[in-house]
């Protein structure tokens, strides 16, 4: 049986996606593309650049002249580049933490976005993660997971990566960021967070990363 070459993974913040997402990629041998990189990243430009975050039409027109690249690395590490600088580092920053969600329900950039990421799936072999990949992205994709985890799971786990990513937060500080985020991606006009009606949806609370990715291999096997 021939496996799908293109894989949507969505889910809200801290279900495991990214990491899901990377692994299984390094798993088949595709390209990962992680599209809430590319949203981080048009957000870190705009507020390095004083861009007001309620002018649309100026981040539409940021959007579409930032080229956005995403470069595999060792040990399924990976860079983000913003017209070709590294700004890897500044996605998890408190600042952009803040805004992204102000910047990504807009519907100019949405739609700026989404055409290159449909670029970049176009010759197929890749698993892309986002939040509307398998809704609006990637509606044919023959394979959509939607992951879901209970949100003291999601907290627990975005806590522990912002903390060994160097960040003092607290675990109320964590919980309000996502539940605020939660908030924004669900009643957002443009592309809401919600699964895809053909959408296999796996709870990811107690299994590792490597579980988790054995869980929709099997997917992709099934008759």
């Amino acid at each position: 049986m021939a496996l799908p070459t293109v894989i949507a993974i969505d889910g809200p913040g801290a279900s495991g996606k990214t990491s899901v997402g990377r692994a299984l990629a390094e798993r088949l041998g595709y390209r990962f593309v992680d599209t809430g990189t590319m949203y981080r990243a048009i957000t870190w430009v705009a507020l390095a650049q004083a861009v007001p975050l309620d002018d649309e039409q100026a981040l539409e027109s940021l959007a579409a002249e930032t080229e956005i690249g995403i470069e595999s690395g060792e040990g399924g590490r990976h860079t983000v580049l913003a017209n070709g600088a590294d700004v890897t580092f500044h996605l998890t920053s408190a600042d952009v933490e803040r805004a992204v969600s102000l910047v990504s329900r807009l519907a100019a950039v949405r739609r700026t976005l989404v055409a290159a990421q449909q670029r970049m799936a176009a010759g197929g072999k890749v698993v892309m993660v986002g939040r509307d990949i398998g809704t609006v992205v990637l509606p044919d994709a023959p394979l959509k997971v939607f992951l879901e985890a209970a949100p003291q799971e999601r907290v627990r786990r975005r806590h522990q990566e912002l903390r060994m990513g160097g960040r003092a937060i607290t675990v109320t500080e964590v919980q309000e960021g996502l539940e605020g985020r939660d908030s924004l991606d669900s009643q957002r006009a443009e592309s809401p967070l919600r699964a895809a009606p053909d959408a296999w949806r796996v709870q990811t609370d107690g299994l590792t990363v490597a579980a988790v990715a054995e869980r929709i291999i099997a997917l992709m096997t099934k008759e």
